[in-house]
């Protein structure tokens, strides 16, 4: 059974990982956003892929993502993030009524999680977790831009992701294009390689990312298990593609690739940062 308490998430991470202060948080978001340039896309935008550092480190490249849905409305917005702490259970989403950051409150979509919930433990015997005041950054991280970026007020479906198996994120995926109308955003938040050098960092980022734009996530599980590839938020995106897929999106745009050395400089260890698009046809 899920359990709901009454109180607000607070963010563990504002003035850290991005600024406590609303008005420069805003400003540094719509920054990012205003210096993305992309190209066209295909269709009707129905997912993002975006990564989840500290702003100073990826900020610029989460811009590009959140700049293909500036201006627009979605009634709710579900973020899918990996789950870096150590939880037993496979899936997990907030016990909390509301997430806050430092530009307000964005209240969960209590009914819809409960959708989810309930399919998830009729089809594989699992459901979602709740958990109250966790400390993960992957999936608060993309708060502000949503924040930024929509017009008006949106709720929120957090799903944390500690299992990374092809078979749950399918059937995780398959649930979401059913619970979710055409009015829900999919953000599926993930870095890439870790701790490569930067010549070996964009092979494997390289590969990752063209599975990627190829739509499809099975490439994507292969390329991991043959240690030719790495997204730690793997399972996060390909339950987006799957679940973007059943609500008719057909095309992945990529939109910006970086490496963590654009910011620090050293090239000898880095982690990396994509984002893409994923839309229907109009």
């Amino acid at each position: 059974m899920m359990n709901t308490i009454k109180s607000v998430r607070p963010s563990p991470i504002a003035g850290a990982w991005y600024s406590a202060n609303p008005s420069q948080l805003r400003k540094t978001v719509q920054g990012y956003i205003d210096g993305a340039v992309n190209p066209d896309l295909p269709g009707e935008v129905v997912a993002l892929v975006a990564p989840h550092a500290g702003y100073i480190y990826s900020g610029g490249v989460a811009g590009h993502a959140f700049k293909t849905i500036a201006g627009r409305h979605f009634d709710c917005v579900c973020v899918l993030s990996p789950m870096h702490q150590y939880y037993p259970q496979p899936l997990l989403t907030s016990a909390h009524s509301a997430y806050r950051t430092p530009l307000g409150e964005v209240p969960l979509a209590a009914d819809k999680l409960t959708l989810i919930h309930n399919q998830l433990t009729e089809k594989i015997g699992l459901g979602l977790t709740s958990i109250s005041r966790d400390q993960e950054h992957s999936l608060e991280i993309e708060l502000p831009f949503l924040q930024v970026a929509l017009e008006g007020a949106f709720t929120l479906i957090p799903i944390m992701m500690r299992d990374q198996s092809r078979q749950v994120a399918k059937t995780l995926g398959a649930i979401l294009a059913d619970v979710l109308t055409d009015d829900c955003l999919l953000v599926a938040s993930s870095d890439l390689s870790h701790f490569y050098t930067e010549s070996q960092a964009e092979q494997l980022d390289h590969r990752m990312l063209s599975a990627l734009a190829d739509f499809s996530p099975d490439v994507m599980f292969e390329l991991k298990a043959q240690g030719q590839g790495q997204a730690c938020g793997l399972a996060a995106i390909a339950t987006t593609l799957w679940a973007a897929a059943g609500m008719g999106a057909t095309d992945v745009t990529l939109l910006k690739y970086d490496t963590s050395a654009a910011t620090t400089g050293d090239t000898t260890s880095v982690v990396g940062y994509g984002a893409a698009a994923i839309t229907r046809p109009h």
